[in-house]
């Protein structure tokens, strides 16, 4: 069985700043999916484990930082086709403030690039679950404009 495409995934993603620029990584040739896509970041929920905790799990594991949550976006459902093949993930958000001096690439092998963007100049192509995000929850994301 296959995450996402015979059953629900459910992921934590996060929009790590600085307060004033917000951290994006270039996907990899070796992700499952959005290959050369710009994200913000994310992972799957493990069982047993807290929201917060896979927040500050996903963000250590990818950008080898401990953040502070500043605020839970509501969750909603990210439903995509690629290649044919259609998946539903239920995605919770948060946003990050991190140490950007702290900041690496914890996860070369996923983590083509990484990259330091203000909202009103973001890379392109950009994640369809980031561009949902953005699009969807306009006023938490107004102060950093």
């Amino acid at each position: 069985m296959k995450l996402g495409v015979d059953f629900i995934g459910v992921s934590v993603s996060f929009f790590c700043h600085d307060g004033k620029y917000f951290l994006l990584h270039k996907r990899s040739n070796e992700c499952r999916d959005e290959i050369g896509h710009w994200d913000f970041g994310g992972g799957q929920l493990e069982i047993g484990e807290r929201l917060e905790q896979a927040v500050v799990r996903e963000v250590k594991e990818e950008y080898g930082v401990t953040g502070k949550i500043e605020k839970q976006l509501p969750a909603h459902s990210l439903l995509r086709e690629e290649n044919g093949t259609k998946t539903h993930w239920l995605i919770i958000t948060f946003l990050v403030k991190v140490d950007r001096e702290k900041v690496k690439n914890n996860d070369p092998e996923k983590i083509a690039e990484l990259g330091w963007f203000k909202l009103n100049n973001l890379p392109h192509p950009l994640h369809t679950g980031a561009q949902y995000t953005l699009s969807h929850y306009k006023e938490e994301f107004k102060k950093y404009f």
